[in-house]
């Protein structure tokens, strides 16, 4: 339950500091991540990024 929270306040963070570009800023994470061999890196990134666009979708029905 600890590794889902912590995914939910990075993606949090990536939205307050990147708002709607945030997308490309995980994509950029992923691909250095991924040329790296950094396997876990780029899990995590993906699971961020599944719920930025979570958090991004809400904040489009809410206005």
């Amino acid at each position: 339950m600890r590794a889902e929270l912590e995914r939910w306040a990075e993606a949090l963070a990536v939205e307050r500091q990147h708002g709607v570009a945030g997308g490309r800023f995980i994509a950029e994470r992923i691909r250095h991540l991924a040329l790296a061999g950094d396997e876990g890196g780029v899990a995590r990134w993906l699971a961020i990024a599944t719920r930025l666009d979570q958090l991004l979708d809400e904040g489009a029905v809410a206005h």
